[in-house]
C-alpha cells in the first residue's frame, strides 16, 4: 500500500514537472516569434548625416552615424572615399560625447563628386557592423 501511494505521488509530481516545463518553453517560444529583435538584438545604422543617398549643396564639415545601441568607438572605423575609391579620410572616428550610440568624423573640403562612406562597428554585444553608402555633393553655381 506505501509503495503504491508512493508510486503515484512520483507520478503526479513528475507530471506537474513536465506540464510546467513544456509551460515555460511554450511561453519562451511565444516571446522568441514575437520579438525576434529583442532576442537577437545587433547595432544597426539608425540616421547619417549625410544621409544615404543625400545630394548636398555643400560640402560636409563632418560625417556622423547614429546606431540603435552602444558601439565600442575604441573599434570602430568610418571613412570616405572618392568616385575613384581613394580615401579621403586618415582620422579614427570619434565617440560623441554626448552619445555612446553615435560615433563622427571631420572632414576636409570636398569637390563636386560622388562619395562613398565605409564604416565598421563593434556593439557592446560584441557583433560587428560593416557597411558602406554614398552621398553626392553637387555645389550650387551662382552666375
Amino acid at each position: 500500500m506505501i509503495k503504491n501511494n508512493y508510486f503515484k505521488f512520483i507520478m503526479i509530481k513528475l507530471a506537474t514537472t513536465v506540464k510546467m516545463n513544456i509551460a515555460i518553453l511554450g511561453f519562451g517560444l511565444v516571446i522568441l516569434v514575437a520579438h525576434p529583435t529583442a532576442v537577437f538584438a545587433h547595432a544597426e545604422l539608425v540616421k547619417a548625416e549625410p544621409a544615404r543617398r543625400a545630394v548636398l549643396a555643400d560640402s560636409p564639415q563632418q560625417i556622423r552615424l547614429w546606431f540603435n545601441e552602444e558601439i565600442e568607438a575604441d573599434y570602430a572605423s568610418l571613412s570616405l572615399l572618392d568616385a575613384d575609391n581613394k580615401v579621403l579620410t586618415e582620422k579614427k572616428p570619434i565617440a560623441h560625447p554626448d552619445d555612446s550610440k553615435s560615433i563622427y568624423l571631420e572632414l576636409p573640403e570636398l569637390a563636386e563628386g560622388r562619395y562613398t562612406v565605409k564604416f565598421r562597428v563593434l556593439s557592446v554585444d560584441g557583433h560587428v557592423l560593416d557597411s558602406e553608402y554614398k552621398f553626392t555633393v553637387k555645389k550650387n553655381k551662382i552666375k
